[in-house]
């Protein structure tokens, strides 16, 4: 799938750890993200437009065949999946849930930054919530999971987390996600160049433009 905007039609399961395709699928929109709220562990559903974003979702997946598929048990995720077409193959995964931001839970960044001035997620961290490097080693297990099962990979998470993931996936520091910016409803691709764990896809989002 080198150069392309999607999957090889009907693509078989991958036969080896270095043909493996890991497909990344942020949820939907909801109030809480299109308002730029940090939404953690709060279960926020989708609003209209994530509804519609997340059948958008279905044609575009519908060209893999998935060994594995993984969701958030958030509900914001399990309903993207939902309207994607793959809840009935979809294992729920309290790992790949979003980072937990303790007391910045449900705010912006200018209302944390009025008491913290020129406060950044990636530098600062949040209060009684988890640390970027709580999060990376969440997705560093993850990784190690999914590099275990023969064939290709889909999961529905968040944005946050899949941005660390994929850095962790290249082998670079969680605070590379900072540089990762990712949509909602957007599809992202990780795979291998030879022996390499690389990027294929990122924050695609040309089926939400019909």
């Amino acid at each position: 799938m080198t150069g392309s905007l999607s999957a090889p039609p009907s693509r078989s399961p991958s036969t080896g750890p270095h043909t493996q395709r890991v497909v990344l699928v942020r949820h939907g929109e909801t109030e809480w993200s299109r308002t730029a709220r940090h939404t953690g562990r709060s279960d926020v559903p989708l609003d209209p437009e994530g509804e519609a974003q997340a059948l958008r979702l279905g044609p575009r997946l519908r060209e893999w065949r998935f060994a594995a598929v993984l969701c958030s048990p958030l509900r914001r995720a399990r309903r993207t999946c939902e309207l994607a077409g793959l809840a009935d193959a979809a294992l729920p995964d309290p790992e790949i849930q979003e980072w937990d931001y303790g007391s910045y839970e449900g705010r912006t960044a200018d209302e944390i930054r009025g008491e913290r001035p020129g406060w950044v997620i990636w530098v600062d961290g949040v209060v009684g919530g988890e640390s970027l490097g709580d999060v990376g080693r969440r997705a560093d297990s993850v990784i190690e999971r999914v590099r275990r099962v023969e064939g290709d990979v889909a999961l529905f998470a968040h944005g946050h987390f899949l941005r660390i993931m994929a850095s962790r996936w290249c082998l670079l520091p969680p605070v590379a996600g900072e540089r990762l910016a990712l949509s909602p409803a957007s599809l992202s691709v990780l795979g291998y160049e030879r022996d390499n764990p690389v990027v294929w896809l990122w924050d695609d989002t040309c089926h939400l433009r019909g």
